[in-house]
């Protein structure tokens, strides 16, 4: 193993409860199959149950979720507080993320009018209950490999010399939630992370299984909810992050074990 990565360690851990909005920091997250519990269970949708995400939406990134288990809390700028379960009985929505269609578990109407005024147009709130299976690309994963409602894998990990590095190109220093990962790992080269292939995180083990290639969401200011000016950091991560599918930062795993993981955890490379 590179003398680089003998020190590694998790140094910060990043829960979305709702895809395209605003994480939680816990100090430590239970691996499950499909990804962190609590991960990105939740997504808004329009009214033909298409995702919705920042990319078009930059104010999404401005809603503040709490989630236990199927319970959650929204809070955004100019908005009341809203508590809501997911809505029981036949409220089950065909739902689509980029080209899976899913099963969704509606909301209650009271989430699908918080959510469409917050947006200024008719929009739902869905949840992914735990009999729902989502299957992973077959190009990078195992049979039963299973994913929430994220773009494509269960986690996406980057390590903070990559952002260090990036940051030294930049006029002004941009925060990791640009590109928000679920594991951010300290005590390594600047992209390591290209060159895993498994790691294991304090008990858990992970397949590193793709590069995550980055859009327009990196561009989206976390605290302002609103795209970049200057296009950054796209605008310089071309510069040398180009590959032949477009511009690659941070890795996406999929996990091979159950349980918790914890601020601090040694990150071993397996391979």
């Amino acid at each position: 193993m590179h003398n680089a990565q003998m020190n590694a360690r998790l140094s910060h851990i990043n829960l979305f409860p709702v895809k395209s909005c605003a994480p939680l920091t816990p100090d430590q997250a239970h691996v499950e199959w499909r990804g962190l519990r609590g991960d990105r269970r939740w997504m808004i949708v329009d009214v033909e149950g298409r995702f919705l995400t920042a990319r078009k939406h930059p104010r999404l990134v401005l809603i503040r979720a709490q989630a236990e288990g199927a319970n959650l809390r929204l809070n955004a700028p100019q908005m009341p507080e809203l508590d809501l379960q997911p809505a029981t009985g036949d409220a089950e929505l065909k739902v689509t993320v980029w080209r899976d269609e899913v099963s969704g578990r509606a909301a209650r109407e009271s989430a699908d009018a918080w959510i469409s005024r917050y947006l200024g147009f008719p929009a739902r709130l869905v949840y992914m209950d735990e009999q729902t299976e989502r299957a992973v690309d077959a190009k990078y994963a195992r049979p039963g490999d299973t994913v929430s409602f994220a773009d494509g894998f269960p986690v996406l990990l980057i390590a903070q010399a990559s952002l260090d590095l990036l940051n030294s190109k930049l006029a002004s220093a941009l925060p990791m939630l640009r590109f928000r990962p679920n594991l951010v790992v300290s005590g390594t080269d600047a992209h390591a992370e290209d060159g895993w292939r498994s790691i294991r995180i304090g008990k858990i083990q992970f397949d590193v299984v793709k590069p995550c290639i980055r859009c327009v969401l990196t561009t989206v200011d976390p605290a302002s909810g609103q795209f970049d000016a200057a296009g950054e950091p796209l605008r310089t991560l071309l510069g040398y992050r180009r590959t032949a599918n477009g511009v690659a930062f941070g890795q996406n795993l999929i996990p091979r074990g159950t349980g918790t993981i914890a601020l601090g955890d040694a990150v071993e490379v397996i391979a």
